[in-house]
């Protein structure tokens, strides 16, 4: 069988994003290792270190609607270029701190520009494409970022042995080149700064969006596979392998190994399922893959039990990583920068939230309650999957369709 690319048939613009984001991918995973050692040679807290994660966090999740305003008025391809200069420069300037404080502002300040080249990043994806190949487009755009976030922790363990410098300074390097790259080649009329002389509408509001069910209930359940697909995994599950289960670490990157693979190895074919059957019939047996997966890791008792449940949510993650974001991308009319960074921001929202609260409640109850009270979360993506209206072919006048057709 010959192979074929997966960029075929898709426009310029993406196949250049696509590239570019693999390498921006590549470089944080890069930093991941390298940022907690570098924090901790300034002998401070653990709280210390994991301040620098979540203040990160917080800085990209607040700048969120700004960022959008931004895409909205000076166009994608100058707001990503701009957003990953200011990664760069932030990165680099970590590679030099002095001291715990500067690494502490320096990071912080990334958040920014992280906020604003993935909201520009995901509009070239969504806007770009027709509706028949969004889900195409939007797989191959979730996959390079997998591929790049499996590869850079490898590298980045390497630089760290060496320096734990280093590492900053390659993510730097790499972002101005990526950075560079798109801005020269994303020279699409529509990913540029709209004319104000167009008679059409060219913005889509937030008021606009929020009057739409199926953009409503695709924040919502962004927001819930967030927490329980990202947030649990990254905050109490390694601690209940390796606590309860009285198994180890390895044990534990094997099972996110086998996870990763599947959702690597399936990601495409559930991008263009999602083009052909629908974005609805993706989002319906994406989630019950998935919470199949929660009850099994619910129930777990061995490292058998724990491979199987990370199998099978790798599975259904493999459907739920774009679903969502095409359900977007179809209803937008024109631009709608704030649209997709408010979509942007409740994902992220769910993985800010989600580790706190199975935080407390493994604390007060046990884990095994806190992955049953995600599953039951969960049911909330389930429920809101089977009402929602198939927006494949049309636009806002897709709420009045029937979601059953």
């Amino acid at each position: 069988m010959k192979f074929q690319s997966p960029l075929r048939d898709l426009p310029r613009e993406v196949s250049v994003l696509v590239v570019a984001s693999f390498f921006v991918a590549v470089g944080f995973g890069i930093i991941v290792p390298a940022i907690p050692l570098f924090a901790r040679s300034f002998e401070v807290s653990n709280a210390a270190v994991g301040l620098i994660i979540s203040l990160f966090a917080f800085t990209r999740f607040a700048s969120g609607l700004f960022s959008g305003k931004l895409v909205d008025k000076f166009g994608e391809r100058t707001v990503f270029a701009v957003g990953v200069a200011l990664v760069a420069i932030s990165v680099g300037l970590c590679g030099v701190a002095q001291s715990y404080n500067q690494l502490l502002f320096f990071r912080a300040a990334g958040g920014l520009g992280s906020s604003m080249f993935s909201v520009a990043a995901s509009s070239v994806i969504l806007r770009s494409v027709t509706d028949a190949q969004r889900g195409h487009a939007q797989s191959v755009y979730n996959g390079s970022f997998l591929l790049g976030a499996i590869a850079g922790p490898a590298i980045g363990g390497a630089l760290a042995a060496v320096s734990l410098r280093a590492p900053f300074f390659v993510y730097a390097i790499a972002l101005a080149i990526s950075g560079t790259v798109a801005f020269i080649f994303f020279t699409s009329e529509h990913l540029q700064a709209p004319k104000k002389s167009d008679g059409k509408k060219a913005v889509m509001s937030l008021r606009e969006a929020l009057s739409l069910k199926g953009y409503r209930y695709a924040l919502v359940i962004t927001f819930v596979a967030s927490w329980v697909l990202f947030g649990v995994r990254t905050s109490i599950l390694p601690l209940f392998i390796t606590e309860q289960l009285k198994s180890t670490a390895a044990v534990v990157g094997w099972g996110f190994t086998i996870s990763a693979v599947i959702q690597g190895t399936l990601i495409l074919r559930a991008g263009r399922l999602s083009d052909e059957r629908g974005r609805r019939f993706i989002l319906i047996v994406g989630t019950t893959i998935a919470l199949v997966g929660i009850v099994i890791m619910t129930l777990t008792l061995n490292p058998l039990m724990f491979f199987i449940s990370m199998a099978i949510m790798g599975l259904g993650n493999a459907f739920l990583a774009s679903a969502p974001a095409t359900i977007v991308g179809d209803l937008i009319e024109g631009k709608g920068g704030q649209v997709i960074a408010l979509f942007q921001m409740a994902g992220d929202a769910g993985m800010i939230v989600g580790p706190v609260v199975v935080g407390f409640i493994a604390d007060h109850y046990g884990y095994r309650d806190a992955f049953a009270v995600s599953g039951l979360v969960f049911c909330i993506a389930i429920v809101l999957s089977l009402k929602m209206p198939e927006t494949r072919k049309s636009r806002a006048s897709v709420t009045n369709v029937d979601p059953l057709h």
